[in-house]
C-alpha cells in the first residue's frame, strides 16, 4: 500500500499544477502548450517515483505508464479532429511507447 501511494503523488502534483496555473482540472480543455507542460511534469515525476523506489517494476507501474500513455492518446485525438499541430505529443508517445515496450520486456517477462 505504502509503495502504491508513491505512484499516486505524481498525478496529485500535476493536477494541482493544471488547477493552480490554469485554474482547471480538466487537462483535455487545454491549449498545446500548457497541455504539453502538464503532461512534462506528469511523466517526469511518475519515472521519478520509480526510480526512486529503486525495486523491480510492478503492475502498478505498468498500469500508471499505461494511464499516462492513455491520456497522450486521447489528447492526440482530440487535437487531430480539432487540426492542431500535434507532432510534440507524438513525439513524447513514440519515446513513452518505446520505454513501454522496453520496461514490458525486461521486467514483466510478458
Amino acid at each position: 500500500m505504502r509503495k502504491n501511494f508513491f505512484y499516486i503523488i505524481p498525478f496529485i502534483i500535476s493536477f494541482l499544477w493544471l488547477f493552480i496555473i490554469n485554474h482547471s482540472s480538466n487537462p483535455f480543455i487545454l491549449k498545446g502548450p500548457d497541455f504539453l507542460k502538464f503532461y512534462q511534469i506528469l511523466i517526469f515525476l511518475f519515472y521519478m517515483s520509480v526510480f526512486i523506489l529503486n525495486r523491480s517494476i510492478s503492475q502498478t507501474t505498468f498500469y500508471g505508464l499505461g494511464l499516462i500513455i492513455l491520456l497522450g492518446i486521447i489528447k492526440l485525438f482530440i487535437g487531430m479532429i480539432l487540426g492542431k499541430p500535434v507532432g510534440f505529443l507524438i513525439i513524447i508517445l513514440i519515446l513513452e511507447l518505446i520505454v513501454l515496450m522496453i520496461i514490458r520486456r525486461s521486467y514483466l517477462n510478458m
